[in-house]
């Protein structure tokens, strides 16, 4: 079921609850600049294993609404947090793809990983997002041709063949959101970094990462492993950033084994 959860006075985020049945939980956080549509291959299996899945679209992003504030890590993991509580989730395994990767682990460190029993990072932009060089190149392009720059993305984020009708679909969902928040988040990405972040997480956690990936390197993912206790970083051999189409039977298999059943 879908539904709208208010976070702040006027601004009320889409939740996608499939299986509110489902005996374990799995909360999803998308990447940018995309909504929870692109966990469409997760959606369509793990709740058929008895799961759980909630996606959440972030605020200016996919049907969320779309103030013009709000575009910082703090304001986006507390936005997390007022689904969690709003919902009464506990116990439940927090998955962050790209940027939505960066916003979880900001959740797990604001609010000491509250609710939370594991975290799952996919390609996580994290300890630092995108290149001063890349930010200002996709920033410009936002702000004079924010299709092209879409398309530019949906190019270079999968390392295996995408067919035509899978690229429109992808395209079409980065065009969802508003242009502002798409501009915002690619600021963000540029400016902050997360690494005081890292020491603070204790939950167990999974890290997944295409190590063709040519958005976020692989580099990072090794990083994230050194510094956060209690990981594991699975590679994987023929993905770039969206694994999580790209060889999706691995790691639906992989999140089974993980969660437990």
């Amino acid at each position: 079921m879908g539904y709208f959860v208010n976070v702040e006075p006027g601004v009320n985020l889409y939740v996608e609850d499939i299986n509110p049945e489902g005996s374990k939980t799995i909360v999803f956080i998308h990447g940018w600049p995309l909504s929870h549509k692109q966990f469409e291959y997760q959606f369509d299996f793990l709740p058929a294993k008895g799961y759980r899945c909630i996606g959440i679209d972030w605020r200016g992003f996919g049907k969320s609404d779309k103030p013009m504030s709000g575009y910082n890590y703090n304001r986006l993991a507390d936005d997390i947090r007022a689904i969690v509580d709003v919902l009464e989730l506990n116990d439940f395994t927090l998955v962050g793809h790209s940027a939505g990767g960066a916003i979880a682990i900001r959740y797990m460190s604001r609010f000491n990983g509250y609710g939370v029993s594991k975290l799952v990072l996919i390609d996580a932009a994290a300890p630092i997002g995108f290149t001063t060089e890349t930010a200002n190149k996709f920033l410009n392009e936002t702000l004079n041709d924010r299709p092209k720059m879409i398309q530019e993305v949906t190019d270079t984020f999968f390392f295996q063949y995408i067919t035509g009708p899978f690229s429109d679909w992808f395209f079409q969902m980065g065009l969802q959101a508003a242009g502002w928040s798409t501009a915002a988040i690619i600021v963000l990405l540029r400016d902050e970094n997360l690494d005081t972040d890292l020491q603070k997480i204790s939950a167990p956690t999974l890290i997944v990462h295409g190590i063709h990936d040519k958005v976020i390197p692989f580099t990072q993912a090794q990083e994230l492993n050194q510094k956060i206790r209690n990981s594991q970083l699975v590679p994987f051999q023929y993905s770039g950033h969206g694994l999580f189409w790209e060889e999706r039977d691995k790691f639906n298999q992989l999140m089974t084994q993980f969660i437990g059943l």
